[in-house]
Formats: structure tokens, C-alpha cells, sequence
């Protein structure tokens, strides 16, 4: 997302001698993606940001696959996921391909004991459930219901919860977020007609600086596995920062919707892309105003892309049985649509309630053994039942 921000003390050009108050020199790291082509950030260290101690266990969080070949819609209760005490083990992979995995979490702990890292991939979290802090060594952001935190790779972080009531619906890219290509002009700048703008993405506010030596532990994902490493320094040691390349967070409930007079493509929610897979946000919102409209969607196949909706709150207009947590899996190469009735029912409706993320992933998604735990095989028949 190319917009500029400053946070703490830097010098006034970079590269150049910076002095703490004893003479002796901040380090300086420059911290980007896609090698010195992509967005980066320039970040002033009491400690240098290379020394490690230690190099300890190393071990597979790759997710164990069910169905690699799929073309089965699902249903997969995600409210059955049970929670636990620690982070990390708390996230299910439930969908995967060579681009993003898609995560279910129910942590009812804060990340106390260690600092993570993820190498691999940006993160996409939606708080489904739960406040607190978004801790990283880049500053700090508050959340709450509803939120998306955006996290780059290579972002230090903790996430710090107020209780143990906590639901994650996570998105792990292996190409860089953005905004939309379309709702943004040549300068980056988001334009007109953009559901949102650069008012309603939080930045970091608060920079946590220690100045501390000692043994701080940190997971570091790469490759699908985590490696345990030990640092010198206390990684928060930033004094401060300026660039484009940081974490921050969105509110869905700041995506204000296009709407029309008949029914609106799904593009018109996306609110973040890749070159791979797209995330949209549906909000509450009027229906189409045509005086003969449907609002419920029409049917329509999927031939390049699965798509995937998680369902946050409401009713959901085109969809019968459905519960907060749950998410639809409707795979390439057959058609879907409104489930029977629903069309019919939508029809005079002025407006809907409802709350849901999708991801459309352009590459076929694998299902995982984990989401067979929590899946309802027999969704796939669920358009042959007569209409109530």
C-alpha cells in the first residue's frame, strides 16, 4: 500500500551518521520486499538487527492435505475449532495452494513467551472475535471486531488480547497485499470511487524502544516450517522509522458499498488483491433499486478461480443454514449460485444485513485434514432442496 509514514526520531537524510546521546552510532536497516524494487521502509536500531545467538528446534507446520484435486463445495463449521492456550498452535490451516493459506485461529492467549516471525508471507488477520493490541517492532495498533491487520513479512510481532474470547480468520500471502489496482491512480493515491481512503487505514501509533541485551526468543516461519532462534537484543529496539512498507489496520466496517440499480459483481467489494488471489468485503448495504431487480445473485461458474466465503455476522441473503464462523468453499469448474428460495425471497428486500470476508484465489485450493474435521460433506446438495 504506498503511503508514507514516520514514527520516532531519524535523521534528516538516510544513510548518514545518527548519534545517540553518547556519541556512538543508531543502526540503520532497510527493511523491503521484492529486493530494492519494492515498498521498504528505513528503520534506526539501538542494537544491531543481526546478532543472533543461538539457531534451536526446527520443525513442519505444513498442512496435511485431504483432497488435493477437489471440486466438491463444502461447508466448514469454523466455530469447531477449538481454542488454545497458544498462538501459533492455535492456527488451523483449513485451505491451501502454492499462493496463501487460509487459517482458522482461536487463541486465548497472549504471545508472552515469544516474538514471531513470518518469512514466508504477508498476513491478512480478520478479528472475528476479541480486542487488544497488535504489538510489532514497527509500532503498535489496537484492534477490535472486524478489523483486518495487514502484517508485511518480516514484521516482528505479538498480539496482546484482552481475554480469552478470540476468532481469527487469517490469510497468509506468499506475493505482497495491495489495494486495488483500479481504485488507485498513477501515484498511488486511492481515488474517488474507492469504497475507502487513506483516512480510514490506521497506522502504527505508539513505538515501544527498548534498549535491552540479553536472550529474546523468536519463531521465525520459512519455508513451512518454524526455526527457533535466540537474539541478542530485545527486537522492539526501533528509535524510529519513516517509509512505506509497515503494518496497518482497516475496518470493514469503513468499506462503504457500490451499489446499483441491478445486482453488483463481486469485484466491487474487493478491498485488497495479489497477484494471485483477491480478499472482498461484504457490508451491510441497500439492494438494487431497478424496480424489477433481484437482488440475490445469479448463478455463475467458476472456471479460473474457488472461491471462498467467511461468514462474520447477518443474515446472508443468497445462503440457507448458515452460522456466524461458518465458511463455503465453492470450487473451479462447476457452476454455483443462490441457494432455492433465496432468489425468490430477495426479491422486493430493501437492504441486508450481513457481514462476510471472500477470498478468490486463482489457483485451485486444496482441502487440509484439518478442515475435514469441521466440514459438512453433504453441503453439495444442499440446491437440491425444495424452496421453504
Amino acid at each position: 500500500m504506498p503511503f508514507y509514514h514516520k514514527l520516532g526520531k531519524i535523521p534528516p537524510k538516510r544513510h548518514t551518521q545518527f548519534r545517540k546521546k553518547d556519541g556512538s552510532l543508531y543502526y540503520e536497516q532497510l527493511f523491503g520486499t521484492i529486493g530494492f524494487d519494492g515498498m521498504s521502509t528505513n528503520s534506526y536500531h539501538e542494537y544491531r538487527p543481526t546478532m543472533v545467538k543461538k539457531i534451536g528446534k526446527q520443525y513442519s507446520v505444513k498442512p496435511k492435505i485431504a483432497k488435493a484435486n477437489n471440486i466438491q463445495s463444502y461447508k466448514f463449521i469454523g466455530f469447531q475449532v477449538k481454542p488454545e492456550n497458544d498462538y501459533l498452535e492455535s492456527r488451523k490451516i483449513v485451505l491451501t495452494n502454492s499462493d496463501c493459506n487460509i487459517i482458522l485461529a482461536a487463541p486465548k492467549q497472549s504471545t508472552t513467551d515469544y516474538f514471531y516471525k513470518n518469512t514466508d508471507a504477508d498476513e491478512v488477520i480478520f478479528i472475528h472475535k476479541g480486542t487488544g493490541k497488535l504489538r510489532t517492532h514497527l509500532g503498535n495498533i489496537d484492534f477490535k471486531y472486524g478489523d483486518y491487520l495487514v502484517i508485511p513479512r518480516g514484521i516482528i510481532y505479538k498480539l496482546d488480547f484482552d481475554d480469552e474470547n478470540n476468532r481469527l480468520f487469517i490469510v497468509e500471502s506468499y506475493s505482497p497485499v495491495y489495494t486495488p489496482k483500479r481504485y488507485r491512480n498513477y501515484f498511488g493515491q486511492l481515488l474517488e470511487h474507492s469504497p475507502f481512503c487513506e483516512r480510514d487505514l490506521r497506522r502504527p501509533y505508539e513505538l515501544e524502544t527498548y534498549n535491552e541485551l540479553g536472550d529474546f526468543f523468536i519463531k521465525v516461519k520459512k519455508q513451512g516450517e518454524i526455526i527457533e532462534m535466540t537474539y541478542a537484543s530485545h527486537p522492539f529496539d526501533v528509535v524510529g522509522y519513516d517509509g512505506y512498507n509497515f503494518p496497518y489496520a482497516f475496518s470493514i466496517h469503513d468499506f462503504e458499498p457500490i451499489t446499483g440499480r441491478i445486482h453488483q459483481p463481486p469485484p466491487v467489494h474487493q478491498t485488497f488483491e495479489t497477484n494471485a488471489f483477491v480478499i472482498c468485503s461484504f457490508v451491510p448495504r441497500m439492494y438494487d433499486y431497478h424496480p424489477d431487480s433481484i437482488p440475490a445473485p445469479y448463478s455463475h461458474s467458476n472456471i479460473d478461480s474457488d472461491e471462498v466465503l467467511y461468514y462474520v455476522d447477518g443474515d446472508f441473503m443468497s445462503r440457507n443454514d448458515i452460522d456466524q464462523g461458518h465458511i463455503s468453499l465453492h470450487p473451479a469448474g462447476i457452476p454455483h449460485g443462490p441457494h432455492p428460495g433465496t432468489a425468490e425471497k430477495s426479491i422486493g428486500k430493501t437492504k441486508t444485513g450481513e457481514l462476510a470476508v471472500m477470498v478468490d484465489t486463482f489457483k485451485p485450493l486444496q482441502v487440509t485434514e484439518e478442515a475435514m474435521k469441521i466440514a459438512d460433506e453433504d453441503y453439495y446438495k444442499s440446491w437440491l432442496n425444495s424452496p421453504s
